[in-house]
């Protein structure tokens, strides 16, 4: 797998692994000892770079991924997030990241990912109560004390983004990207560029839809986070299979597959942009990580492109609750 760089140094493999799904949004899955063969698999595979977050589950997640990868620790780039808060029963309650609370939040991890240091620690959702500077001052001092080596922010403002930055240099961001949410481009992009911050992709498969697995007929299972998406209501989902038929005509041409393509396009925008897919299936692992090999020309990216740019895509992304702790 080829190498890329978030930040300043911070070396990941050039596609990396979303473990969310496998504890949450998506319905029943595959048992636990599935899921860690399958994060080892990945690093079999030439993956090292692991998302989770404490909320994921929440806790549980950050417990799988964790004990999958303690045996080798050295080899991955492990990121967890921080910035919620949760009541005695691990309910989530709201946004948080008070200063006092992050050194805390940050043990937790810790102890859970069963590991000494934290590559990538991300807020998740900025609290517009809480003055980012002192939320970037709070990872700061971790990163002194060897617990942190690189702050991230989730879903930020580009203008809260420059204030955290001032503080203490942000690595990385992660926030949706994809043919079918392109916002980023807009602004983060653009400042990513100029301050030297690396952008990582969540849902870069838009959830599944931009795989060419899923069409208006599709149901889904109890639990699954996309029954509350308007971006996944059947009249959407007609409508968006544009996008889908535009990226199924490139893979054609090129002997790959939708979702390949689908990678290989956030690949070709930046060389710091590192998408971190997930998945519960070997298959779709080995797909995902032959979006690596999958070289789209100036000719591809233009048809992409200008197709692309006909296409309204319909649907909210999120629930208006949501979408509101985004961008703040």
């Amino acid at each position: 797998m080829h190498q890329r760089t978030l930040g300043r140094d911070l070396q990941v493999s050039a596609l990396g692994f979303g473990a969310m799904g496998m504890s949450q949004s998506y319905g029943p899955g595959p048992d636990r000892d599935a899921n860690i063969a399958l994060i080892r698999a990945a690093v079999e595979r030439g993956v090292t770079f692991f998302d989770t977050a404490e909320t994921y589950g929440p806790f549980v997640n950050e417990e799988l991924v964790g004990e999958a990868l303690e045996p080798v620790r050295d080899q991955v780039v492990i990121a967890t997030k921080f910035g919620f808060a949760f009541d005695a029963d691990g309910r989530q309650t709201g946004l948080s990241s008070r200063p006092e609370e992050i050194g805390a939040v940050a043990d937790a991890c810790l102890r859970r990912l069963r590991t000494d240091r934290i590559d990538l620690f991300y807020q998740h959702r900025v609290n517009p109560d809480v003055p980012i500077e002192d939320v970037a001052g709070a990872v700061r001092d971790l990163i002194a004390a060897g617990k942190v080596r690189h702050f991230g922010m989730s879903e930020a403002a580009a203008a809260t983004v420059r204030r955290a930055h001032a503080v203490q240099p942000v690595t990385a961001l992660q926030n949706e990207y994809s043919l079918w949410w392109r916002r980023p481009e807009a602004e983060i992009i653009p400042m990513c560029d100029e301050l030297g911050i690396g952008l990582v992709p969540y849902s870069p498969l838009g959830k599944g839809f931009l795989t060419g697995a899923i069409d208006q007929n599709t149901t889904f299972t109890e639990g699954d986070i996309r029954t509350t998406i308007p971006r996944f209501e059947a009249e959407a989902r007609r409508a968006n299979q544009a996008l889908v038929d535009l990226l199924g005509a490139v893979a054609a041409r090129k002997g790959s597959t939708v979702a390949q393509v689908a990678l290989a396009w956030l690949l070709a925008q930046r060389p710091w942009i590192v998408p971190i897919p997930g998945t519960r299936r070997l298959a779709r692992l080995e797909e995902n990580i032959g979006a690596a090999e999958v070289e789209l020309d100036p000719d591809d990216l233009a048809e992409i492109e200008g197709v692309a740019a006909n296409i309204d895509v319909q649907g909210g992304r999120y629930s208006d609750q949501m979408e509101r702790m985004t961008n703040l």
